[in-house]
């Protein structure tokens, strides 16, 4: 994911050039040890001419960055800060002050609050999308608020450029998986391409030879079969990853959904568990069955987050502390506690492939899922501890019934009977250790809202009366619903 950040700095006059040039330097050193790709527009004062000011504006014009850094290192008037600020308006702004030190045992500032409290009422008066951070004498630079608005920012940006790909529409006539194009496009960024599954099946008799027996090799050496499986099914899987690549590369979709059980099922005789598990390893598209188009691009926004392979999983039983979540199909194999599992099973029209059987790692875990109500985007998101479940399975399965990859989640920022009344459909989407560490980055706390798309469409309203917006870089709600408008 990008993350090109410009970065400006603001004095007065008045103040020692070579404090705030000292002040600029070390500030734009900590983003560059950062990682982040920085446009530094250099050190602004408020000269009467407004001669560093423009020029700082001329050095910002057209860089495509994800946000702006506003540091302020010693008091400066307001009027020298938006010369500059307005005309980027439109780009979210991280408004951070740096400050004093210690010198024999004395305080010594260049007034830097006394600036940033001066510009983030005008920041907010004049409707700027920002975060407002600080440093503390004697404390380090506060790279996590510093790091989680930035790479929300990023984030946002990488996800007006994504698309998604989708196989067919509502499968199973479900209502909790579809998607409306337009607003997805409008508010979120995203595009949605459909594609039908006789594109696949007219891809089939396209494919090279060796790649299908590549592809063959891969499973049969990699995976480990916990029953003998036939190999023509192997091949066969092999091949249907192949087709769908073809236009996953041709149309450089991130993600990619299925029409599952009422296509690939139905349709082809082929349940696609380890289509999906190929189209990950060949392709590293983010996948989620039954044309789950708000699960795909909730693992997006999960994705440029934490950077990881999210996975989805299906909710299965609640309890007093925990709920059972899991999948009747597979896991991606970047969240595989060992090797990739599968075996031939039976259960209703699943009885021509391989399930994935696979152990899911465990730990600290984000949870999430985005979904379209009453014309708005809601998030319902959740923090708590993944661990391996007990002896389960879902009737129906041949026998012995398998173990499905599953966790047992124990929510820690809500109850189970809160998780409950907030939640919005039977996927949702797990990120790992970043994300959360991400959210607690903001202090967020259980049973409040927060997220990363603030303001996208300027405003955003829990749907709860208790919720209070916080103050924190644009991305995920805690146990709660969001709406933008």
């Amino acid at each position: 994911m990008d993350k090109r950040v410009g970065f400006v700095c603001f004095g007065e006059v008045n103040t020692p050039i070579e404090r705030l040039q000292m002040k600029h330097d070390e500030a734009l050193g900590v983003l560059k040890d950062m990682g982040y790709d920085l446009l530094d527009a250099g050190l602004v004062i408020d000269d009467e001419k407004y001669a560093t000011a423009d020029a700082a504006a001329e050095k910002l014009r057209g860089f495509d960055m994800c946000c702006l850094v506003v540091c302020v290192a010693g008091w400066v008037p307001t009027h020298a800060v938006i010369r500059v600020t307005d005309q980027y308006r439109h780009i979210p702004m991280l408004l951070w002050g740096l400050c004093g030190w210690k010198q024999n045992g004395r305080i010594i500032t260049t007034a830097e609050q006394a600036g940033t409290t001066a510009i983030r009422p005008t920041f907010e008066a004049l409707g700027y999308d920002f975060k407002y951070v600080y440093n503390i004498i004697g404390k380090d630079y506060p790279r996590a608020k510093l790091d989680a608005f930035i790479s929300a920012c990023a984030a946002r940006r990488a996800l007006r450029d994504a698309r998604v790909g989708t196989m067919g529409y509502r499968d199973m006539l479900l209502f909790g998986t579809q998607y409306e194009g337009n607003s997805m496009r409008g508010q979120l960024g995203v595009e949605v391409e459909p594609y039908e599954m006789l594109e696949m099946v007219r891809a089939l008799d396209t494919l090279e030879p060796d790649k299908i027996a590549e592809g063959v090799k891969y499973v049969k050496e990699t995976w480990k079969f916990e029953k003998p499986c036939d190999e023509a099914i192997i091949e066969k899987g092999v091949k249907y990853a192949l087709a769908i690549g073809k236009k996953i590369t041709e149309r450089g979709w991130e993600a990619i959904t299925l029409l599952d059980v009422d296509g690939m099922k139905k349709l082809e005789g082929f349940p696609p568990a380890m289509v999906f598990i190929l189209l990950e390893h060949y392709y590293h598209v983010l996948t989620t069955p039954e044309n789950d188009v708000m699960g795909c691009v909730t693992q997006l926004i999960m994705k440029y987050l934490s950077g990881q392979t999210v996975p989805y999983l299906e909710y299965y039983e609640f309890f007093e502390n925990s709920v059972i979540a899991g999948v009747p199909d597979y896991i991606p194999e970047p969240v595989t506690d060992g090797p990739v599992t599968v075996l031939p099973a039976a259960f209703g029209l699943l009885n021509t492939s391989l399930l994935c059987v696979s152990k899911v790692k465990t730990g600290y875990v984000t949870c999430a899922r985005l979904a379209y109500m009453h014309g708005r985007y809601r998030m319902h998101v959740y923090t708590g501890e993944a661990k391996t479940p007990p002896a389960w399975n879902e009737y129906g399965w041949d026998d012995p019934a398998p173990q499905l990859p599953s966790l047992e989640i124990f929510p820690d920022s809500c109850t189970v009977e809160e998780f409950a009344q907030n939640v919005c459909c039977q996927h949702v989407i797990v990120a790992y250790g970043a994300a959360a560490r991400f959210l607690q980055a903001h202090g967020y706390r259980p049973c409040h809202v927060n997220t990363i798309f603030k303001k996208l469409r300027r405003r955003c309203l829990g749907v709860a009366s208790h919720v209070e917006r916080l103050d924190a870089a644009p991305f995920l709600w805690r146990n709660q619903h969001v709406s933008w408008r």
